[in-house]
């Protein structure tokens, strides 16, 4: 199903509500033929409405902590390349402290390194898929960085202060590339897509003597749940689908790395 998140948001919200509503109302007929066949009282209505509310209260409580946990997943996971992209800007405006030639060689790694991740590895990450062709330049600027040889105290410093914001940066990309495949589980998401048929049901129950009353009754309901399991869905996979997180921190990084004169 995850080719949904590559649809425009408005097809993919079309399409969740569209099926909800289509269920509603393809269950709605043959059950008032058979709730008319049984002969109900008026009272039953009471029972029904009864049955609903503690049905709906208790989905809707449910249906708003998952809510509020892809939100949660999707906010981590932007400061999670908040992260990434400052202590990228931290380490490269270290190594402009270096000497040359180490220094534009350096930067050009960082440089190259932050566009593979926003032309290459993001496009990955969309797809689900874990990013590992943007490794190369980070190697190249370890390999590069272990042959400077530092002369001065200053310049040991200042290694050592390069090391430490490597690491960290490796760190970052590290929990970046875990989150890649962060989503509700399966059981959560059979929570949220029987809950809301098991609501839908219910309201078939009803006994109406006007068609379109209990049919735009149903219709209502169907499209309210339709619109809550889309907006899980699309903070559902923080990487997927247009509302999904972006790689503006590393695009504001890049613009702010200064190309070295020749």
């Amino acid at each position: 199903m995850y080719w949904v998140y590559s649809l425009p948001n408005w097809l993919f919200e079309l399409l969740t509500v569209g099926l909800f509503v289509a269920f509603s109302l393809a269950g709605l007929f043959p059950s008032r033929a058979w709730i008319r066949g049984m002969h109900v009282q008026r009272p039953h209505n009471d029972i029904v409405g009864f049955y609903l509310a503690g049905i709906t209260v208790l989905y809707g409580v449910s249906l708003g902590l998952l809510a509020i946990g892809a939100w949660t997943i999707y906010t981590d996971t932007e400061a999670k390349v908040s992260q990434e992209a400052a202590a990228l800007s931290t380490l490269y405006r270290s190594v402009s402290g270096l000497p040359e030639p180490s220094r534009s060689l350096l930067q050009n790694d960082l440089r190259l390194y932050t566009r593979e991740v926003i032309d290459v590895g993001w496009p990955e990450q969309r797809r689900g898929l874990l990013p590992t062709e943007n490794r190369a330049p980070l190697d190249k600027f370890q390999r590069d960085f272990e042959a400077f040889e530092p002369v001065t105290e200053e310049q040991k410093i200042l290694v050592a202060d390069i090391s430490r914001e490597f690491d960290t940066l490796q760190g970052s990309r590290s929990i970046r590339l875990d989150s890649v495949t962060a989503e509700l589980p399966p059981p959560l998401w059979a929570l949220i897509l029987l809950g809301a048929v098991i609501c839908i049901v219910v309201t078939w129950f009803f006994y109406m003597e006007s068609l379109k009353m209990h049919a735009w009754m149903t219709v209502f309901t169907a499209l309210l749940l339709g619109l809550m399991v889309f907006m899980v869905a699309a903070l559902d996979n923080p990487y997927r689908g247009k509302v999904s997180v972006s790689p503006a921190p590393f695009e504001r990084v890049y613009n702010q790395m200064a190309i070295p004169s020749k």
